[in-house]
């Protein structure tokens, strides 16, 4: 482990700011920081848990003058290396700020801070019976700020949206230190620049965010839900398209492969097709009992006109349960069945999510790695995921060149680098591929306005 480069000094102005017990800098609790959901390692200096906007200005200031980088960091369950200290430097933990401060259903928002667990939100707005629809494999755990931070999508984007749909107003401070807020409370604001868009998937280079304003939508009161059996995830990726040309928008609609079923199965025993080339999992929801039924109705013969073979509808809660617990278990199965678990995120147009599923199938005999593939097939968004052993040298090789082939099939079709996880330092050198070099240019004078001295969780995308 790297020695610390933060100055004694340094280190006590930052506890005289949040308080000496907030500031971490034993080796213990500087590897817990050393690592997101991709198990990316990147020790900090050190680790400051501010709990409200004044601390965080005044260490920001502070990283300005001591020119030390500073990494936001939510619970840490991103998946591309964007809330680890890859330049070292403090990571700033922000989940002591956990208030939710306001909920208005005559407004349909709610007010929160950025270290308030996604799954409170959801369960906040149910109460009263309101939804936040974004629902990210990971809502149990992860932080608002850090889903803001992602524009993190979920199971329910193809019908919902993402994130960047959901905010209202943001109150945040600039990487130099100085408050800031954006849009408002009211269902339209064209108030200056957008800078509420500017920060949602900005990874936490251009702003640190203290506050968030999220819209809410009626909680559907029915719904629908079915499974249905494919002889490959090729045909069920094209079931999809034809589910979506059909005019039907699912509020789910995932799919996971053999591969992946199989593992799931062997680590939940939740009853599954394990003989189905792939799986589709549907729901259709809504206000209206009768269009939910007609919808479902409609769903299921689209499904049995694209040659599903098995179609099993959730007769209660509780199946409805066993069934989304098969898709949310997914990632969890995998990382268990070898050492390293390597999840991608690629995203193609719908009318090539097959071939996009053939090309995943194709990339993986070839290099002789195994891929499992599941993801959010209603906004075709795949996330295949390699499963290797990194101490293994000649493995991993072949690892990096079937990622490299995921990256190039996904553009070739149209697609991006990301969906919803981001691109952090993981698929940085990838980013011109997708953009090209002007529009990367202008990402970094951006960048440089609002950091001169690239403070903010520097060696990121930009």
């Amino acid at each position: 482990m790297d020695t610390p480069s933060l100055s004694p000094a340094a280190l006590d102005k930052l506890a005289s700011i949040v308080g000496a017990q907030y500031v971490l800098a034993s080796d213990e609790d500087r590897l817990c920081y050393a690592y997101d959901g991709q198990r990316v390692e990147c020790v900090p200096d050190a680790v400051v848990r501010p709990v409200n906007a004044e601390q965080i200005s005044e260490v920001l200031i502070l990283a300005n003058q001591e020119r030390f980088p500073v990494v936001p960091r939510g619970a840490g369950t991103g998946l591309s290396g964007g809330s680890v200290a890859s330049n070292g430097g403090i990571v700033l933990d922000l989940t002591r700020m956990d208030r939710v401060i306001e909920v208005d259903p005559a407004n349909q928002h709610m007010v929160v801070e950025p270290g308030v667990i996604t799954a409170e939100i959801v369960s906040r707005a149910e109460k009263v019976g309101l939804l936040y629809p974004p629902d990210p494999g990971s809502v149990k755990v992860s932080t608002i700020g850090g889903n803001v931070a992602e524009n993190a999508g979920g199971l329910r984007a193809g019908k919902y949206g993402v994130t960047r749909n959901y905010l209202m107003r943001i109150e945040a401070i600039a990487p130099t230190g100085e408050r800031f807020a954006s849009g408002a409370k009211t269902r339209k604001c064209v108030a200056g620049y957008d800078l509420v868009s500017l920060l949602c998937g900005s990874e936490g280079t251009l702003g640190v965010i203290t506050e968030i304003t999220l819209r809410l939508v009626p909680l559907p009161k029915h719904r629908k839900t079915m499974t249905a059996s494919f002889s490959s995830a090729a045909a069920a990726g094209q079931a999809v398209s034809n589910i979506i040309a059909a005019g039907l928008v699912p509020g789910t609609l995932e799919i996971i492969d053999n591969f992946t079923l199989r593992v799931i199965e062997d680590y939940a025993h939740l009853g599954l097709p394990v003989d189905a080339g792939a799986l589709l999992l549907a729901e259709f929801d809504g206000l209206v009992e009768c269009a939910v039924e007609e919808e479902g109705r409609l769903g299921m013969h689209a499904l049995t006109e694209s040659g599903a073979s098995a179609i099993q509808l959730a007769d209660d809660a509780d199946e409805r349960e066993r069934i989304w617990q098969a898709r949310r278990v997914a990632l969890a199965a995998l990382s268990r069945a070898k050492p390293t678990s390597i999840l991608e995120d690629i995203t193609v147009p719908l009318p090539k999510l097959a071939e996009m599923i053939q090309k995943v199938e194709s990339i993986g005999r070839a290099n002789d790695v195994s891929v499992g593939t599941f993801g959010h097939a209603g906004d075709g968004n795949l996330h295949p995921t390699i499963l290797t052993d990194e101490r293994d040298e000649e493995e991993m090789k072949r690892v990096e060149v079937a990622i490299g082939q995921l990256f190039e099939a996904a553009l070739e079709l149209g697609g991006t680098l990301s969906g919803e996880h981001g691109i952090g330092f993981c698929k940085a050198p990838f980013l011109v591929q997708e953009l090209g070099k002007g529009s990367v240019e202008i990402m970094r004078r951006i960048k440089r306005a609002l950091d001169p001295n690239n403070i903010l969780n520097p060696g990121k995308f930009v």
